[in-house]
């Protein structure tokens, strides 16, 4: 159990790791782009967002079910993709289920994605926050 426990904690660090690349690649190149002043301009950069956004997601989701799959909790990769999808999202439809010697992970996973979802949604609440704040202060002025 405590070697199952020390895989998911690696796993999550990976995908810590990702998450911190993703977003840090993004705000470099969200530095050099002005505000955009216009509806259709800012809406687009919203919609570039998410999508890098969920890319990064499905990069993570896509870690976790390389390992159930290399170390053979799920028979092949496609049922791999399809639970880590449904678990990092805490969709959790629960036609799958991982062997009882790996559920600890699942959960793991799970508390995972949760934390990364949350991470993502401060940082398109800050994009938003930085885009809209010059229009504030100048309404309020």
């Amino acid at each position: 159990m405590v070697r199952r426990l020390l895989v998911a904690c690696c796993l999550m660090a990976v995908c810590v790791t990702i998450h911190a690349g993703g977003l840090a690649w993004a705000i470099r190149r969200l530095r050099r782009w002005p505000p955009p002043a216009r509806f259709w301009p800012s809406t687009w950069l919203f919609v570039l967002v998410a999508v890098w956004m969920v890319l990064l997601h499905l990069v993570e989701i896509s870690v976790w079910a390389a390992a159930y799959y290399s170390y053979g909790a799920m028979p092949d990769l496609q049922s791999a993709l399809y639970f880590s999808a449904v678990t990092y999202t805490t969709t959790g439809y629960g036609d799958l289920v991982l062997p009882r010697e790996w559920r600890l992970d699942g959960g793991v996973e799970a508390l995972t994605g949760i934390l990364m979802c949350g991470w993502s949604t401060g940082f398109f609440f800050a994009l938003v926050n930085r885009l809209y704040e010059p229009e504030a202060r100048a309404t309020s002025v």
